[in-house]
């Protein structure tokens, strides 16, 4: 059986990964006992509601891919066809996490829109050659099960 970065890859239309990374993180919610709704098809702009603390909070799924050696990167904002074409839309006001899964590594990232920078995030899952700290998104600070925590707090 191909590991899962080869099933991605073979997935050619983007939104074929759309529906498995969206998959792969809402089962990631339910093995960890959080509560999941999820809307009706295409009626809303985030993919999930996760029950987390009492509190529901909207999530927008994405797909992590390789920008660098070192480093994944996604998508921060969504193409939306308008009158004059396509146009591109931030989640600020409309999701409250992004749900970022990479098949690269395997895991799954919760981000806080509100901390992610404007079209794309790049995420460091390795030191840089460099050794340069300063403006860094260090992938480990967003783990999925790191940000539950934060979350589960009262």
């Amino acid at each position: 059986m191909p590991d899962r970065t080869a099933c991605y890859d073979e997935l050619q239309e983007p939104q074929k990964r759309g529906q498995a990374t969206e998959a792969i993180i809402q089962s990631a919610f339910v093995l960890r006992d959080i509560p999941v709704l999820v809307p009706t098809y295409g009626t809303e702009s985030y993919d999930l509601v996760v029950e987390v603390g009492g509190r529901f909070h909207r999530i927008q799924c994405k797909t992590a891919y390789r920008k660098r050696k070192g480093t994944v990167e996604f998508e921060t904002v969504s193409a939306q066809l308008g009158q004059d074409g396509s146009d591109r839309c931030g989640y600020d006001g409309r999701a409250a996490y992004f749900a970022v899964y990479d098949p690269i590594n395997d895991n799954r990232y919760l981000i806080p829109v509100s901390e992610s920078t404007h079209d794309t995030m790049e995420l460091r899952v390795r030191e840089s050659a460099t050794d340069h700290r300063v403006g860094i998104d260090w992938a480990g600070e967003y783990l999925l099960d790191t940000q539950l925590e934060e979350l589960r707090r009262p």
